[in-house]
């Protein structure tokens, strides 16, 4: 299914493209010159069909090889999303062509003209096109407003990460400031950093500690047991009750199932078992189907032909992001 009937799409950024630099061996290399940690997905065109795989993490600074075969299809279309682990609303580097994807590792391929995402966890996101100018080999930035090299993007990136974790940073760019090194050199030691860790593991850390107290805005759902899952949502929109379904959440993976700042005093939420057990359920009743729905109102769900639901609150009030985490035994308050 896909979730673009009702999903705010995520704020577009700037991609340019500095021409071939490449390793031999290399083909499509993406490169972050942003002070966020990236997760890019691509999609190869040759008609009548589409092949497209994500997510390749790119922390900034860094380059990762994305596609290692020759740039030989027609087209090839490229979208990155920045990290949960990073506060504040989402942010997107892409453009206006809906392409099919997963919140989880992935390949598929489609028809090029589906224009509608089949499977219930798959759902669209806005690519840009990538102008390769027909060579096989091409490196491609994504880029923030002023544009930074590879050294100041590493270090805005080390501070947008040490503030998602708490510490004051007075402003995130490129530039060193002393500030800046003592909350480094703060983490490093609660870390316990041996002299020998880089970058790498620095930014490895920076994100999962970030990701264990942020609330990215919006609604996100983390699968914190071993078997997918199937997630719908409930909200009072304007004073009037609707309920949506159904997100695939898949084992170890978060969805971000509302990508706007929550602007509701609640949410309400269901997860099932592919089986159609509940494992997250409550008091509250909402309509549903099987298949994916959006429903306008709350009530007479039988005689609407609809079946109906226990949806567990989860308390937004004041929120503009929150994090709910399912494990095997339900959800997982804080």
């Amino acid at each position: 299914m896909t979730r673009g009937l009702w999903l705010v799409l995520l704020v577009l950024a700037g991609i340019t493209a500095p021409g071939l630099w490449a390793p031999a061996q290399a083909a499509l290399t993406l490169c972050n010159r942003t002070s966020y940690i990236l997760y890019a997905t691509t999609s190869a065109i040759q008609s009548p069909r589409s092949e497209t795989q994500g997510w390749a993490r790119i922390a900034p600074g860094d380059c990762n090889l994305t596609r290692k075969e020759p740039l030989t299809a027609e087209t090839y279309l490229v979208h990155a999303r920045s990290s949960l682990a990073h506060s504040g609303p989402a942010r997107a580097w892409g453009g206006n062509y809906p392409v099919c994807v997963k919140d989880a590792n992935f390949a598929t391929r489609q028809d090029v003209a589906q224009s509608y995402c089949t499977t219930d966890d798959t759902f669209a996101l806005p690519f840009a096109p990538l102008d390769n100018r027909g060579r096989s080999v091409w490196t491609m930035n994504f880029d923030e407003k002023p544009a930074m090299n590879k050294t100041q993007a590493q270090l805005a990136g080390v501070k947008r990460l040490l503030q998602d974790n708490g510490y004051k940073i007075a402003r995130i760019n490129g530039a060193p400031d002393k500030t800046t090194g003592a909350a480094l050199a703060d983490f490093r030691k609660k870390m316990r950093f041996t002299p020998t860790d880089g970058n790498v593991e620095l930014f490895n850390a920076l994100e999962r500690e970030a990701r264990k107290t942020i609330a990215p805005a919006g609604y996100t759902v983390c699968n914190d047991s071993r078997e997918a899952m199937l997630v719908a949502l409930a909200q009072r929109d304007g004073g009037k009750p609707v309920s949506r379904g159904w997100w695939m959440v898949h084992p170890g993976v978060c969805a971000k199932t509302i990508t706007n700042s929550l602007a509701s005093d609640a949410v309400y939420l269901l997860a099932q078992r592919k089986s159609g057990a509940s494992i997250v359920t409550g008091p509250q009743r909402f309509c549903i189907t099987a298949a994916a729905f959006e429903i306008q109102g709350a009530g007479n769900c039988k005689a609407r032909g609809l079946a109906e639901e226990g949806f567990a609150l989860t308390q937004t009030k004041g929120l503009n992001g929150y994090v709910a985490r399912i494990s095997v035994f339900g959800l997982v308050t804080k």
